[in-house]
């Protein structure tokens, strides 16, 4: 199988990381596309649990079968780091051709990473082009993945709901209820 590991803090996950899923399951020919929420990632601080972030995570896909999240970082103690992901997701799928999905941001600091130059041992990496971000600067080999671009951020939901502004057709419905009901980045 081909295995793509979408990973992210989905802070909260929106309609752009799905569009972006989607399109990497299409133009990877990829059977299935496993999200991979963050735990505890090592170079941000996300603003919802980790919990949260896997429950919205769960609702945003609940209804394309292409798709399902990983609790691989949630269950391992200690920071997220991507390299022991891949390893750790090796061991599981050890006959399955593994891609391991990203925004093109994230790519340009790679080496940074804990052992970040070992990541193209377990996995083919794709990054996400972003406007600002050229793929050509990423200091390790990775395939190119074009999104339409949406202009969606996690960063800009969060500011929305800081500031009382609706979410509405930013993310699913089933994240925005949620969002409403644990009361969210407020």
């Amino acid at each position: 199988m081909r295995i793509g590991l979408f990973g992210g803090s989905f802070d909260p996950i929106h309609l752009g990381h799905l569009l972006a899923a989607s399109q990497a399951q299409e133009v990877l020919g990829l059977d299935r596309v496993l999200f991979v929420v963050a735990a505890r990632p090592p170079h941000k601080v996300p603003v919802a649990p980790a919990e949260a972030r896997y429950e919205m995570t769960l609702l945003a896909v609940a209804e394309d079968p292409r798709f399902t999240v990983s609790r691989l970082e949630l269950d391992r103690p200690g920071p997220s780091y991507t390299v022991d992901t891949l390893r750790e997701a090796r061991r599981l799928f050890p006959e399955d051709e593994l891609f391991f999905i990203t925004g093109a941001d994230a790519y340009r600091d790679v080496l940074a990473w804990k052992e970040g130059e070992r990541l193209p041992e377990y996995a083919t990496l794709v990054a996400v082009a972003r406007p600002g971000y050229p793929l050509k600067e990423a200091p390790l080999p990775v395939v190119p993945l074009f999104v339409p671009e949406v202009g969606i951020s996690s960063t800009e939901i969060r500011r929305r709901l800081k500031e009382g502004r609706s979410v509405r057709y930013w993310v699913p419905r089933a994240v925005e209820v949620y969002i409403e009901k644990h009361g969210l980045y407020r």
